[in-house]
């Protein structure tokens, strides 16, 4: 079962229609229990750290993610969903997140245009088989005012420029999170989705992607 986490945030029905549009069923749930037994897990989100932790906190759901991500399911955060698996968020002071992976979330430089909205590039520093047929260099949408900084570089798999280079995907075992939208990506985000279905249909338990 593929299963999109709803806590309350949106762009839930973008997710859940690019998922669709491939081919596979999903369920758009807030049952912790279901995300337990789902075999493929995705994380959307726009909006507020701080709100995002307390939803997901009030609806037992971190503690499901957290099993989930611990068991090597397969698991795809986006923006938002990207930024909870961090450490803490500055973003309206200071929350704590998710911990699954070690880092701080960070308001992007002064003098840039904020939020950072548009198309941009993704510059590979790594292959992975998310991105299979897809380039170094290619433009994902971007909607966003805070970045990740990993405290573990070995995680990133790519990274973006506006006003720094930010992580703007990484990957670990079976999980990968990236701060772009793939569902606003057009054709190559709906191939990034397709890439990360088939590997999670694929997977053999046990077995890791990289």
């Amino acid at each position: 079962m593929i299963v999109v986490v709803d806590y309350g945030a949106g762009n839930l029905a973008s997710v859940a229609k690019a998922v669709v549009s491939l081919g596979y069923q999903v369920r758009v749930t807030s049952s912790p229990k279901e995300v337990r037994e789902a075999s493929v897990v995705i994380l959307p989100g726009v909006g507020a750290a701080g709100d995002a932790m307390a939803n997901l906190n009030r609806l037992g759901l971190g503690e499901a993610i957290r099993q989930v991500v611990a068991e090597d399911r397969p698991f795809f955060g986006v923006c938002l969903g990207f930024q909870v698996l961090f450490s803490v968020s500055e973003e309206g002071g200071r929350h704590e997140c998710l911990n699954i992976l070690p880092g701080v979330v960070k308001r992007l430089p002064p003098g840039l245009k904020i939020p950072h909205m548009g198309w941009n590039q993704v510059r590979l520093l790594a292959p992975h088989p998310l991105f299979g047929g897809i380039e170094s260099g290619t433009n994902f949408y971007f909607v966003h005012s805070y970045y990740v900084e990993p405290a573990d570089r070995s995680v990133v798999v790519g990274e973006t420029d506006y006003g720094l280079s930010f992580c703007s995907v990484i990957a670990r075992g079976s999980l990968v999170a990236t701060q772009f939208h793939p569902e606003k990506s057009g054709e190559v985000g709906l191939k990034l989705y397709d890439n990360f279905l088939r590997l999670s249909h694929s997977k053999k338990v046990g077995s890791r992607w990289m």
